[in-house]
């Protein structure tokens, strides 16, 4: 199965065991990482600081995936190690344009 992310929506993938997931920020997956992480806008600036942590990406990405109950949350952090900072950033960008800027 191909997953096609539709970057106009701020959608991305993310591999996790071997397998392309979507990421779609939407308005809900948004307000759930808000409600565990705080405010966006500051965790956009933390982001931007370079004092993002680990396990906030993880909990980023996965409440952004666009079927959460296919992969187990740990699974999430497991490829954000397996990935680096240098195979996370795409993703994370992408997420993190859509909360600045929107749709398009």
């Amino acid at each position: 199965m191909s997953i096609a992310a539709n970057p106009l929506r701020g959608e991305a993938t993310l591999t996790i065991n071997g397998k392309p997931h979507l990421l779609r920020p939407s308005f809900n997956a948004l307000v759930a990482a808000e409600e565990e992480l705080g405010p966006l806008f500051a965790l956009v600036e933390r982001a931007g600081a370079g004092q993002l942590r680990l396990s906030e990406m993880a909990a980023l990405f996965w409440h952004c995936l666009a079927d959460p109950a296919v992969v187990p949350r740990d699974a999430v952090g497991e490829a954000v190690l397996e990935l680096g900072l240098a195979g996370t950033a795409a993703p994370l960008r992408q997420v993190l344009g859509q909360i600045l800027q929107g749709r398009a």
